[in-house]
């Protein structure tokens, strides 16, 4: 058995019709037939979901002993950009594709302006960068997004589900307080083709769960507790649509900062808590947002190592922000930056193994194997593997160690990256202000050099 989940804003959620097996797949023990999918979202609010009815398909129902052993997820596709990568997602042909949010970008910024009565950023910004778009123009980039040919032919041969971040919510870093939510909940949900009567028409949040295969159920802050408490899953994949496990924002500060679980650390704590008081195994994140993709894990949250696998994004990457020759800095700044959770491994295409180009993720699980091996891949634009980690289920599995962090003592995957000492914690800061001070004194050195010095002291 297996699940996936959107927290903590989740309410009661929904059983799901199963999904068809691929050619090829490999049947198994009941118990490893159905697949939960819980969705998980920012911890932003403490509402959870109802259940939500199987959505429309457009191909005939598959049988109830289903197995799922393919799945693809990816994250902040712009709807104007060009999307190649669909084509790789097609080939990899997974039977579920789970949006993690930004599946639109529906806001609009105005200019970058650091200085005058209409600053944007910096010290004396007292204007908004971003703002949102009317619901006519939200609906037209909507319908753009669901238009690409790639992404059609997709729809056309894989469940499609998903929850939403703060793009597609409507306005960058919004929260509840946000006055369009309502109209871009309905948006989102014609954009997933969720039915007119779903529940998730009626909650205040998007946040369901699906169940494939043929048991299972899924349930809340509450709902998640019961469902960790509740029937034996194999694995339960926790899809959120801002990174868990890392924290880079406490390294990469005062420069620029990210949305992750590890800004909300009571809510974090709680959510590892969950995990390791109901000594449930097989579980793991997925995740999106940060316009790059890294394998992040903690060692100390739960009895065994809790994995996060964020991709993003399908159109939106870092590396695509700035012009090609200055992508090696890109790559050295991530070199650089500290973190405590990154999981290194010959398989990065790049030594820092974050890979800052348009990718996607997916997920292989050989139910034929005892026990199961699930294969997590980063995948570049062409499909090629760009970072990997293949694991058996029994590593992922509750081993009576109740792990905790030494006080004081740096340790790998386990000291979070606020722990760290402040020179290291720091250390991308120390390197760029470096490198600016030295380019700055190497200016004002020629600036100031008389090669007829040269010719005197001769």
């Amino acid at each position: 058995m297996a699940a996936i989940a959107f927290p903590p804003a989740c309410g009661s959620c929904g059983r799901r019709r199963p999904i068809a097996p691929r050619s090829g797949s490999i049947s198994g023990p009941p118990v490893r037939l159905c697949f939960e999918v819980t969705a998980l979202a920012r911890p932003v609010a403490t509402e959870l979901t109802p259940r939500a009815p199987p959505m429309r398909r457009r191909q005939p129902a598959p049988p109830l002993n289903a197995v799922v052993s393919r799945l693809a997820f990816g994250s902040c596709a712009n709807q104007s950009a060009r999307q190649p990568i669909w084509d790789a997602i097609v080939e990899f042909d997974p039977q579920v594709f789970i949006w993690l949010g930004d599946n639109i970008y529906g806001d609009n910024r105005r200019p970058l302006r650091l200085f005058g009565v209409e600053a944007t950023i910096g010290p004396w910004k007292n204007t908004p960068r971003f703002f949102p778009s009317t619901e006519v123009e939200l609906r037209r980039r909507y319908q753009l997004a669901k238009s690409q040919p790639g992404y059609g032919r997709l729809r056309q041969r894989t469940r499609v589900i998903g929850t939403w971040d703060d793009h597609d919510y409507g306005l960058n870093d919004a929260g509840k307080e946000f006055g369009g939510k309502n109209i871009s909940q309905r948006l989102l949900l014609d954009f997933l083709d969720e039915p007119e009567d779903s529940p998730r028409r009626k909650q205040a949040g998007v946040y369901a769960s699906y169940v494939f295969g043929p048991h299972g159920q899924q349930v809340k802050w509450e709902w998640l507790e019961k469902e960790l408490y509740g029937p034996e899953t194999e694995i339960t994949i926790i899809a959120s649509s801002i990174q868990v496990v890392s924290n880079l924002s406490a390294t990469t500060g005062p420069f620029f900062y990210m949305e992750s679980w590890g800004r909300f650390p009571k809510e974090r704590e709680r959510l590892y808590q969950l995990i390791a008081k109901s000594k449930r195994g097989g579980v793991f994140f997925i995740s999106g947002d940060v316009h790059f993709a890294e394998i992040t894990r903690s060692d100390c949250a739960c009895e065994y190592p809790l994995y996060d696998f964020t991709s993003s994004g399908l159109t939106q990457a870092v590396e695509r922000a700035v012009p090609p020759p200055l992508h090696y800095l890109l790559r050295i700044a991530a070199w650089l930056t500290p973190t405590t959770m990154r999981v290194y491994s010959p398989t990065c295409q790049y030594k820092s193994c974050a890979y800052g180009k348009p990718n996607f993720g997916s997920i292989q699980i050989d139910w034929s194997t005892v026990p199961p091996r699930i294969k997590i891949e980063v995948r570049s634009v062409n499909g090629d593997p760009v970072n990997m980690v293949e694991l058996s289920l029994a590593e992922l599995q509750p081993k009576r160690l109740n792990r905790v962090r030494a006080q004081g003592i740096y340790q790998r995957h386990c000291s979070l990256e606020v722990e760290l000492p402040w020179f290291l914690r720091y250390r991308l800061a120390f390197a760029f202000l470096g490198s600016i001070t030295s380019n700055v004194l190497g200016f004002f050195s020629i600036k100031n050099w008389d090669p007829n010095s040269l010719l005197h002291s001769s």
